[in-house]
């Protein structure tokens, strides 16, 4: 599982479940910590990412040089998935969403950032021939 910190639970539900909605996630199994924090389980197709308030109680705060990448199955998934982030209240960061050669070969990417901050990224390895 991932798990990123949020200032505001309610926001980040409203983003999250529009964005992960794309990629087929179901609602959250929401959680109250034994500490009173609030917190949002997403599960889909055997893997958790999670939102939390911090249980130390301090500010949460996205991780400089971190990134979150969530696969997608085809180049419009990819699309659908920044188009609706940024409906949402993200931010693209980087490129605009697109087709990128490097050293793992031929991707599909778009990278947004969360009203958080934390950097997510849509990606399509399209099928060698």
């Amino acid at each position: 599982h991932v798990m990123v910190g949020t200032n505001d639970i309610a926001r980040s539900k409203r983003f999250y479940d529009a964005v992960l909605g794309v990629l087929g996630a179901g609602a959250p199994f929401e959680n109250t910590a034994p500490t009173g924090q609030a917190r949002l389980f997403y599960r889909h197709d055997g893997a958790a990412f999670c939102v939390s308030e911090p249980i130390n109680g301090e500010a949460a705060c996205h991780a400089n040089g971190g990134t979150i990448g969530f696969k997608c199955g085809s180049p419009e998934q990819v699309q659908q998935f920044h188009d609706v982030a940024v409906a949402h209240g993200g931010t693209t960061c980087e490129e605009p969403p697109g087709l990128r050669d490097g050293s793992l070969g031929a991707m599909y990417l778009a990278y947004v950032r969360d009203p958080d901050g934390n950097k997510l990224c849509a990606v399509h390895r399209p099928k060698k021939a």
